[in-house]
């Protein structure tokens, strides 16, 4: 039976592949995909955002090769880094309380 986190990994592809794929490369989230991700999987973060270019200039910090798509590694970068910043919130509240 896979653990916690090998199940998380798993959920991580899954979704990965939901997205990627619908506009022909099934490695990487084209623009296009990478919106429609946001716009579902991170609905709660897209709708409180003020400025409507956030998500493209997401996008463009997260292409690393600037070759207009997010590949694994790329994305995985998204999900690191709104780990990091749910965690950081985290231990904030813990601390001050």
């Amino acid at each position: 039976m896979p653990t916690e986190t090998e199940r998380c990994i798993e959920s991580l592809l899954a979704v990965f592949q939901r997205y990627a794929g619908r506009d022909g490369d099934n490695c990487t989230l084209s623009k296009r995909e990478f919106l429609a991700f946001m716009n579902t999987e991170l609905a709660a973060f897209t709708k409180n955002q003020k400025d409507p270019g956030v998500l493209d200039r997401m996008m463009k910090k997260l292409d690393l090769n600037s070759d207009g798509q997010l590949d694994f590694q790329e994305f995985l970068n998204l999900i690191g880094g709104i780990a990091v910043a749910c965690h950081d919130s985290l231990v904030l509240k813990s601390h001050s309380r």
